[in-house]
């Protein structure tokens, strides 16, 4: 006997999937999850423990703002070597992927992608994106690329004052640095002005590698340095070796970030880099909900850390100020 409602199976199985009879089935297709892929790019090492720490922050800034990895994103990740072409060939292939967003965390990671697209959304944290052609200005980038920017002549104003706290009678003044990393190179000038604004005689020295490390701590020795200042990204890779080196040449030093302290550097200030990748993900987040990234104005950090090594101080002679030991947000104690 022929069905008397022959439409009505077709109706029941529209309203079970709760889109209602006068909405096209086309629909019910866009409402399905859809996987996001998310680029990242580090000049790092991929194995290295700090790197991985900086990696699960952003994880974390995700879970957070309710992604899950594996379910409705995933990172398509590449690591260069603190190189431009390097990271310029990592870049490359990532927008090849044509990725959603690339997440390129460090200035040289952020140049290297900004040459290779300007369609694909950049996150990043630069030095100087004004300066670097990155973006036209921090309340209003107006290209592909947005996120924060750790890096300002204050910062190494106030490294200096932490050296000459920890020395006195300071006036000669080591800094490290990576001539091909663009970063450094502002570094150095921002550097070499606050050191100029308190007569201090600055002494920059080139190191792209462990043999050049060596050379560069020559360098200092013979130009009489008493303290050094260290904000080099590639540095973090050579920080045993580094560390080593400033605690044989008795040279107190200032790190940018806490790892150096944590691996036995003197004193390290610089932005909270955990706090600041998990803040990168928000970004992320607007742009993967239809924001353009040269609407979204890329934001200094807010939060610094002062982390102090009681071993290191005490194996050079240094009596740490009580002043500072109560600004530090940690203190590594002597065993």
């Amino acid at each position: 006997m022929p069905d008397a409602h022959p439409d009505l199976t077709r109706r029941q199985l529209v309203l079970a999937l709760g889109i209602g009879a006068s909405v096209p089935l086309a629909c019910f297709a866009q409402t399905q999850r859809r996987m996001w892929v998310i680029g990242w790019l580090h000049d790092g090492d991929s194995s290295d423990p700090v790197d991985v720490q900086y990696e699960n922050a952003f994880k974390q800034g995700m879970r957070d703002l309710g992604y899950v990895e594996g379910r409705n994103y995933r990172l398509e990740k590449r690591f260069s070597t603190h190189d431009p072409g390097s990271a310029q060939a990592s870049a490359a292939e990532l927008a090849a992927l044509k990725v959603d967003v690339i997440v390129a965390l460090t200035t040289l990671a952020a140049i290297a992608t900004h040459k290779v697209t300007r369609e694909i959304p950049i996150v990043t944290d630069a030095g100087d994106p004004v300066g670097f052609g990155l973006a036209q200005s921090l309340a209003r980038p107006g290209g592909n690329v947005t996120g924060m920017t750790s890096l300002s002549a204050e910062l190494y104003s106030k490294r200096v004052d932490l050296l000459r706290q920890l020395v006195p009678g300071l006036q000669r003044v080591g800094f490290l640095y990576n001539p091909e990393n663009p970063a450094d190179r502002t570094g150095l000038k921002q550097f070499e002005s606050a050191c100029s604004k308190i007569a201090l005689r600055s002494i920059p020295a080139p190191a792209r590698n462990a043999g050049e490390l060596t050379s560069a701590f020559q360098v200092f020795g013979r130009a009489s340095a008493q303290g050094l200042v260290v904000t080099s990204r590639s540095m973090l890779e050579l920080r045993q070796k580094l560390i080593e080196q400033a605690a044989a040449s008795r040279l107190p030093t200032v790190y940018s970030r806490s790892a150096f302290a944590d691996a036995g550097g003197l004193i390290a200030f610089g932005p909270d880099y955990p706090y600041l990748y998990r803040h990168c993900a928000s970004y992320v987040d607007r742009i993967l909900k239809g924001a353009k990234p040269g609407d979204l104005p890329i934001e200094q950090p807010d939060r610094y850390e002062l982390a102090i090594n009681l071993k290191t101080a005490k194996a050079l002679g240094i009596k740490v100020p009580d002043a500072m030991l109560l600004r530090a947000d940690r203190v590594i104690q002597v065993d």
